[in-house]
Protein backbone atom coordinates (compact mmCIF):
# COMPACT_ATOMS: atom_id res chain seq x y z
CA UNK A 1 0.00 0.00 0.00
CA UNK A 2 1.57 3.43 -0.79
CA UNK A 3 0.91 6.26 0.97
CA UNK A 4 1.98 10.26 0.28
CA UNK A 5 2.25 12.32 3.34
CA UNK A 6 1.89 16.26 2.65
CA UNK A 7 3.11 17.86 5.90
CA UNK A 8 5.09 20.71 6.23
CA UNK A 9 6.80 20.15 10.28
CA UNK A 10 9.45 18.12 9.45
CA UNK A 11 9.48 16.33 12.51
CA UNK A 12 5.66 15.73 12.04
CA UNK A 13 6.49 14.57 8.65
CA UNK A 14 9.49 12.01 9.53
CA UNK A 15 7.67 10.75 12.23
CA UNK A 16 4.42 9.79 10.28
CA UNK A 17 7.09 8.53 7.16
CA UNK A 18 9.21 6.20 9.82
CA UNK A 19 5.70 4.67 11.58
CA UNK A 20 3.88 3.73 8.19
CA UNK A 21 7.24 2.47 7.11
CA UNK A 22 7.46 -0.23 9.93
CA UNK A 23 4.03 -0.73 9.41
CA UNK A 24 4.56 -1.94 5.62
CA UNK A 25 3.63 0.49 3.75
CA UNK A 26 5.07 2.44 0.69
CA UNK A 27 5.85 6.09 1.71
CA UNK A 28 6.55 9.31 0.18
CA UNK A 29 6.80 12.88 1.48
CA UNK A 30 6.64 15.93 0.58
CA UNK A 31 6.41 19.64 2.86
CA UNK A 32 4.89 21.76 -0.21
CA UNK A 33 1.23 21.84 -1.37
CA UNK A 34 1.87 22.02 -4.85
CA UNK A 35 4.46 18.98 -4.77
CA UNK A 36 1.92 16.95 -3.02
CA UNK A 37 -0.88 18.03 -5.45
CA UNK A 38 1.69 17.21 -8.39
CA UNK A 39 2.60 14.01 -6.58
CA UNK A 40 -0.76 12.53 -6.24
CA UNK A 41 -1.36 13.23 -9.54
CA UNK A 42 1.39 11.63 -10.89
CA UNK A 43 0.95 8.62 -8.79
CA UNK A 44 -1.36 5.94 -8.08
CA UNK A 45 -1.58 6.47 -3.83
CA UNK A 46 -3.93 4.57 -1.82
CA UNK A 47 -4.27 7.14 0.63
CA UNK A 48 -2.90 11.02 1.30
CA UNK A 49 -2.03 12.45 4.48
CA UNK A 50 -2.63 16.34 3.94
CA UNK A 51 -2.17 19.00 6.63
CA UNK A 52 -3.80 22.15 5.90
CA UNK A 53 -1.50 24.72 5.95
CA UNK A 54 1.27 24.24 3.77
CA UNK A 55 3.65 26.68 1.18
CA UNK A 56 2.39 27.46 -2.17
CA UNK A 57 -0.42 26.14 -2.12
CA UNK A 58 -3.04 24.99 1.42
CA UNK A 59 -4.15 21.87 1.85
CA UNK A 60 -8.35 23.18 0.93
CA UNK A 61 -6.91 23.86 -2.49
CA UNK A 62 -4.55 21.17 -2.95
CA UNK A 63 -7.72 18.97 -1.92
CA UNK A 64 -10.18 20.28 -4.48
CA UNK A 65 -7.76 19.94 -7.17
CA UNK A 66 -7.38 16.13 -5.95
CA UNK A 67 -10.97 15.54 -6.27
CA UNK A 68 -11.48 16.91 -9.45
CA UNK A 69 -9.20 14.67 -10.70
CA UNK A 70 -8.74 11.40 -8.46
CA UNK A 71 -10.61 9.01 -6.07
CA UNK A 72 -7.99 8.87 -3.78
CA UNK A 73 -8.86 8.25 -0.33
CA UNK A 74 -7.57 11.85 1.70
CA UNK A 75 -7.23 12.09 5.02
CA UNK A 76 -6.92 15.36 6.11
CA UNK A 77 -3.91 16.15 9.21
CA UNK A 78 -4.48 19.72 10.81
CA UNK A 79 -3.99 21.19 14.01
CA UNK A 80 -7.57 23.50 14.02
CA UNK A 81 -10.04 21.36 15.38
CA UNK A 82 -12.70 23.58 15.49
CA UNK A 83 -16.67 22.13 13.75
CA UNK A 84 -16.97 24.54 10.82
CA UNK A 85 -12.97 23.38 9.64
CA UNK A 86 -13.60 19.55 10.11
CA UNK A 87 -17.28 19.68 8.76
CA UNK A 88 -15.66 21.81 5.44
CA UNK A 89 -13.23 18.98 5.38
CA UNK A 90 -15.40 16.32 5.01
CA UNK A 91 -18.05 18.15 2.93
CA UNK A 92 -14.85 19.12 0.50
CA UNK A 93 -14.04 15.64 -0.10
CA UNK A 94 -11.59 14.25 2.73
CA UNK A 95 -12.62 10.87 3.60
CA UNK A 96 -11.30 11.53 7.18
CA UNK A 97 -10.26 14.80 9.08
CA UNK A 98 -7.49 14.29 12.56
CA UNK A 99 -7.23 16.76 14.88
CA UNK A 100 -3.29 17.00 15.49
CA UNK A 101 -1.87 16.19 18.05
CA UNK A 102 -3.14 12.69 17.88
CA UNK A 103 -2.32 8.93 18.60
CA UNK A 104 -0.29 6.92 15.94
CA UNK A 105 -2.45 3.76 16.21
CA UNK A 106 -5.64 5.93 15.97
CA UNK A 107 -4.35 7.12 12.33
CA UNK A 108 -3.40 3.67 11.45
CA UNK A 109 -6.94 2.04 12.48
CA UNK A 110 -8.69 4.96 10.54
CA UNK A 111 -6.03 4.01 7.67
CA UNK A 112 -6.67 0.74 7.77
CA UNK A 113 -10.69 1.63 7.60
CA UNK A 114 -10.41 3.17 4.35
CA UNK A 115 -8.33 0.38 2.76
CA UNK A 116 -10.80 -2.08 3.97
CA UNK A 117 -14.06 0.43 2.49
CA UNK A 118 -11.87 0.11 -0.79
CA UNK A 119 -10.99 -3.64 -1.37
CA UNK A 120 -12.84 -5.42 -4.00
CA UNK A 121 -15.52 -7.94 -2.60
CA UNK A 122 -14.14 -11.02 -4.69
CA UNK A 123 -12.77 -13.60 -2.54
CA UNK A 124 -8.56 -13.55 -2.31
CA UNK A 125 -7.48 -16.56 -3.84
CA UNK A 126 -5.46 -18.94 -2.23
CA UNK A 127 -1.77 -18.76 -1.11
CA UNK A 128 0.37 -21.74 -1.38
CA UNK A 129 4.21 -21.30 0.05
CA UNK A 130 5.46 -25.23 -0.33
CA UNK A 131 3.25 -27.73 1.35
CA UNK A 132 1.04 -24.93 3.27
CA UNK A 133 -1.90 -23.68 1.66
CA UNK A 134 -4.60 -20.80 2.73
CA UNK A 135 -7.67 -20.19 1.88
CA UNK A 136 -8.50 -16.60 3.24
CA UNK A 137 -11.99 -16.44 1.79
CA UNK A 138 -12.96 -19.62 4.07
CA UNK A 139 -10.99 -18.63 6.62
CA UNK A 140 -8.90 -22.31 6.30
CA UNK A 141 -5.41 -23.33 6.60
CA UNK A 142 -4.09 -26.69 5.18
CA UNK A 143 -0.66 -28.60 5.44
CA UNK A 144 -0.11 -31.66 2.90
CA UNK A 145 -4.02 -31.15 1.95
CA UNK A 146 -4.98 -31.75 5.84
CA UNK A 147 -7.10 -28.85 7.42
CA UNK A 148 -5.22 -27.60 10.29
CA UNK A 149 -7.04 -25.55 12.90
CA UNK A 150 -6.32 -21.62 14.00
CA UNK A 151 -7.42 -19.28 16.50
CA UNK A 152 -8.16 -15.89 14.34
CA UNK A 153 -4.40 -14.42 15.54
CA UNK A 154 -2.45 -17.44 14.30
CA UNK A 155 -4.70 -17.56 10.89
CA UNK A 156 -3.88 -13.44 10.86
CA UNK A 157 -0.50 -14.27 11.27
CA UNK A 158 0.04 -16.74 8.77
CA UNK A 159 -1.47 -14.91 6.51
CA UNK A 160 0.45 -12.22 6.97
CA UNK A 161 3.75 -14.49 6.40
CA UNK A 162 2.60 -15.68 3.44
CA UNK A 163 1.63 -12.76 1.80
CA UNK A 164 5.12 -11.44 2.45
CA UNK A 165 7.12 -14.48 1.67
CA UNK A 166 10.93 -13.89 1.38
CA UNK A 167 10.36 -9.88 3.37
CA UNK A 168 11.99 -9.36 6.57
CA UNK A 169 8.95 -8.09 8.55
CA UNK A 170 9.66 -6.14 12.10
CA UNK A 171 8.59 -6.72 15.21
CA UNK A 172 6.51 -3.41 15.05
CA UNK A 173 5.10 -4.28 11.77
CA UNK A 174 3.33 -7.78 12.71
CA UNK A 175 2.71 -6.45 15.86
CA UNK A 176 0.58 -3.65 14.06
CA UNK A 177 -0.66 -5.94 11.23
CA UNK A 178 -1.96 -8.51 13.27
CA UNK A 179 -2.54 -7.43 16.95
CA UNK A 180 -3.80 -4.19 16.08
CA UNK A 181 -1.38 -2.11 18.32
Amino acid sequence: MRILVVEDEIKAAEYLQQGLIECGYTVDCVSDGLDGFHLALQNDYDIVLLDVNLPTMDGWEVLELIRRRKQTRVIMLTANGRLEQKVRGLESGADDYMVKPFQFPELLARIRTLLRRGEAVALPSNLRVADLELDPGRHRAYRSGQRIDLTSKEFALLHLLMRRTGEVLTRTEITALVWDI
